[in-house]
């Protein structure tokens, strides 16, 4: 793997280098973060994690995992 505006990337040498990783979108919100990663895969599925969750095993070549810890708004009972 190298290293392209910050992300890494993978496939080779053959011009169809995919971006998979955005290191450029830690502390930003989801919203911001999901943007900016689907400028770089527009078919991205997103899976919202808190640290310390286990991701699963399996692969998905459109799955991009974006770990939050930060609560935004008070937590209510109702």
């Amino acid at each position: 793997m190298s290293s392209v505006d910050g992300g890494s990337v993978s496939g080779g040498f053959t011009g169809g280098e995919k971006k998979t990783s955005w290191p450029e979108v830690v502390g930003l919100s989801v919203e911001e973060a999901k943007k900016i990663i689907l400028k770089d895969m527009p078919d991205a599925d997103f899976v919202i994690l808190t640290p310390g969750m286990l991701k699963p095993l399996d692969w998905v070549s459109n799955r991009v995992f974006l770990v939050v810890d930060t609560v935004v708004q008070t937590p209510t009972v109702g």
